[in-house]
């Protein structure tokens, strides 16, 4: 369908239309979750009792004193919970009030107060007595003391024992940092009782009906009781997909007790200090390889610090080992992961969902083995490419790989990659002290949930009789244009301008037991159900309209808000009115569930995703000997999106998500000190990528002629996959830093160096390779 504009019929599916909350974004008019505080008054504050021990047993807890600050009104504990006072997502191992503490600053409980200053006063007069633990801080104590949230779990494929029989065999170990979200708006709820006996909620949560789902857990009541709403998020990256349902929880439970509105919000110091991050790993590996470069058997054995419960970690796992081949055929491989338990936060899902540490892992053999074989990176990578015909360790076919070498020789001729190669080596033959530094990488990445019941997606569809449009559906909005691509969607499908349809919040009342916002299938998901419910209603409609028009439906069209027919027009709006007074209804249900996903973890085999996306990335650095900084000189990304629906928005998730990878593989760094506390836990010992880590020159494209087959709007997925794009600026670092070991022609050395190539592990690189 197509709207109108003064040159004539433009499609609304594949505009460039700006983001629908654009202005609200950047005029501040865009209202969030703790921006609603004035609609309740009689609102109370919450703030938490914090442990002051990684491990620790408590023993005794007086609130009293707490009581004594004016404008306290209560103090939260376990004694208050009339449900469950457990909010874990997969097991029941996250208490709200834990008698046993499992990270440092966990609360032990909450503080109620007329204004936040009260409450934070009251929470400092809580008195709790603990005996000390010994905490579990790094996954090698983990290892040391068989502490294990879980695994093994495994995918094998072919003889392994190949690699002792290789030209080359690859062993080392590779240890990857992890990542904190840093959303600009950080966990938040409203909680209040209703007038229909009912609790009700404002949440920033990408996932409402697990929301939902914890509080009536712990509130010990049905679900019909609870609604939550999600009006916008500032941000998710993940971690509002599992960790919000804690927070509305203690606001729930607040309002339950008091009969008063209130409100939970952290702080950015404590987001840092009480929420999960990207999970830690370390990976080990023997890898063989042919002569030529290319790889003939791996073994892979990768541990994860999932923190202290286990949240999504089984299956972040399972996405690491099914993205530990990223482009690559693996022949014959051997991969095992385990979980790790550690007195930490627990850790949880963050844009790539354990995809880019198992894809970093096998960059990293690839990387070492060219280096010893004195191959080009680009040319042992090419290589090992999956190839038409292949099927992954896993056993999904890989459809779509002829995409690989497609996009990898265009981006190579776009990028002038050779020219510039050439460019480069000529500058670090002439400068001794800063050295440049050119990669290019692929990234195959593979769009579905792995819990395969989570892939189906709900809306509700209302048509008024002037025409205008209300639409509801499962996804939450988070900045990444979900709401944006729905919108052009709806308006396409409907035959109407963008302007006639309006986005409602997500709300549990409205579409229940929805999936979470989360790998990269909202609008694979929502933009379908919505779809679907459009369809439904544009059949009524048509049978209507075939009336009005005198001609037969098959003759009916409806574009840029007419609706057309027998060579006749009438608005839709007039049709929808008509179709009201002969009762035909102007509303629909629309569903869709992804077809033909399964995997079975006994076995390590299935399809566990509907299709893959592909692309590759240039990039270009200049490293300073001295220092080891690095600055990143150009970029150029070739990104297969499909069709796009929404080219601005899907340039800005490639464009945003690189940034963020790269910020997570140079620059970002979490660090625990020896008492299990967060030592990087503000923004000013936390380094976040800014202006001067976006390179000077960013090329970003989209594949030309990419319909996906079987998706609405034959568009992919965008969301995820251009983090692991940034694994090429990795690689262009490990290529300077190998610049400064250059001597006469000989081979160049193995460059080597854990993650995040920050430029303290950058510069003793240089120190190891120059003498």
């Amino acid at each position: 369908m197509t709207a109108r504009d003064a040159r004539g019929p433009v499609p609304i599916v594949g505009a460039a239309v700006p983001h629908e909350s654009a202005a609200g974004h950047v005029t501040g008019a865009a209202l969030y979750t703790d921006d609603l505080l004035a609609r309740y008054p009689g609102l109370l504050h919450a703030w938490p009792v914090l442990s002051p021990h990684a491990h620790a047993r408590l023993l005794s807890l007086d609130t009293a004193p707490a009581l004594e600050v004016p404008r306290v009104v209560t103090v939260l504990t376990s004694a208050d919970v009339p449900g469950e006072g457990d909010t874990g997502p997969a097991r029941r191992d996250e208490p709200l009030f834990p008698d046993e503490v499992m990270f440092h600053h966990q609360p032990v409980a909450w503080v109620l107060a007329e204004t936040l200053d009260d409450a934070q006063r009251g929470a400092a007069r809580v008195i709790a007595e603990y005996e000390e633990l010994p905490a579990i801080l790094t996954i090698d104590d983990a290892i040391a003391h068989d502490a294990y949230l879980a695994g093994p779990f495994r995918i094998t494929r072919g003889d392994v024992g190949a690699v002792e029989t290789c030209a080359l065999q690859c062993t080392g170990e590779l240890r990857i940092g992890g990542q904190e979200h840093f959303y600009l708006e950080t966990q938040a709820a409203l909680a209040w009782l209703d007038e229909t006996d009912g609790v009700a909620l404002h949440s920033s949560t990408q996932h409402p009906s697990e929301t939902q789902e914890v509080v009536a857990r712990v509130l010990g009541v049905p679900r019909h009781r609870v609604t939550v709403e999600c009006l916008r998020m500032g941000g998710g990256f993940g971690g509002k997909e599992t960790q919000a349902s804690a927070w509305a929880a203690i606001a729930a439970l607040a309002a339950w007790k008091t009969k008063c509105p209130v409100r939970v919000r952290l702080t950015r110091q404590l987001d840092m200090a009480l929420t999960g991050k990207r999970h830690p790993y370390l990976a080990r590996y023997e890898a063989g390889f042919a002569k030529d470069g290319t790889l003939q058997a791996l073994r892979l054995s990768l541990w994860s610090d999932g923190g202290y419960s286990l949240d999504l970690s089984t299956a972040i796992m399972w996405r690491s080992m099914f993205h530990c081949d990223n482009a690559y055929h693996l022949r014959a491989v051997d991969v095992v992961g385990y979980v790790c338990r550690t007195h930490k936060t627990s850790q949880t899902a963050l844009r790539g969902f354990g995809g880019p540490q198992g894809m970093v892992v096998i960059e990293e053999i690839l990387a070492q083995a060219a280096a010893r074989l004195g191959l080009p990176a680009d040319t042992i990578r090419e290589r090992n490419f999956y190839r038409p015909g292949d099927t992954s360790h896993y056993g999904q076919p890989v459809e779509g790989a002829e995409r690989l070498a497609t996009i990898w020789t265009m981006l190579k001729e776009t990028s002038d990659f050779d020219r510039r190669r050439a460019e480069v080596t000529a500058f670090n033959a002439g400068s001794p002290h800063l050295k440049r530094g050119l990669a290019i990488t692929p990234a195959k990445f593979g769009i579905s949930f792995t819990a395969t019941f989570y892939n189906q997606g709900s809306a509700l569809v209302l048509v008024y009789r002037d025409g205008s449009v209300q639409v509801n559906h499962g996804g939450t909005e988070m900045g990444q244009g979900l709401f944006t691509k729905v919108r052009q969607i709806a308006a396409g499908a409907l035959g109407v301008s963008a302007d006639r349809v309006r986005l409602m919040p997500t709300r549990t009342d409205k579409v229940p037991n929805t999936s979470a916002t989360a790998a990269s299938s909202g609008t694979d998901l929502n933009g379908a159900a919505v779809e679907d419910a459009c369809r439904q209603i544009i059949a009524r409609l048509t049978t209507v309209a075939a009336g009005i028009l005198e001609c037969d439906p098959s003759m009916v069209r409806i574009s840029s808000g007419l609706v057309s027919g027998g060579g006749r027009s009438v608005p839709f709006a007039d049709v929808c009115e008509a179709a009201y007074h002969a009762r035909v209804p102007l509303f629909a249900q629309g569903f869709y569930r992804t077809p033909g996903i399964h995997f079975d973890p006994a076995t390590g085999q299935g399809h566990p995703f509907y299709y893959f996306t592909y692309g590759a990335a240039v990039s270009e650095v200049e490293v300073d000997r001295f220092t080891g900084a690095h600055r990143l000189r150009r970029v150029d990304i070739l990104q297969d999106v499909g069709d796009a629906i929404s080219p601005i928005v899907d340039r800005g998730q490639i464009e945003g998500g690189f940034i963020q990878g790269a910020g997570w593989l140079t620059v970002e760094d979490l660090l625990w000190d020896g008492e299990g506390r967060l030592a990087t836990g503000s923004a000013s010992t936390y380094k976040l990528p800014s202006w001067s880590e976006v390179p000077e020159r960013f090329e970003v494209a989209f594949l030309p002629r990419a319909t996906q087959p079987g998706v609405v709007s034959g568009s992919k997925a965008v969301g995820e996959p251009p983090l692991m794009l940034a694994i090429s600026v990795r690689e262009a670092l490990r290529d300077a830093v190998a610049a400064f070991g250059d001597r006469n022609g000989a081979a160049r050395p193995v460059v080597t160096f854990d993650s995040p190539a920050t430029p303290e592990r950058v510069f003793f690189a240089i120190q190891a390779h120059v003498r």
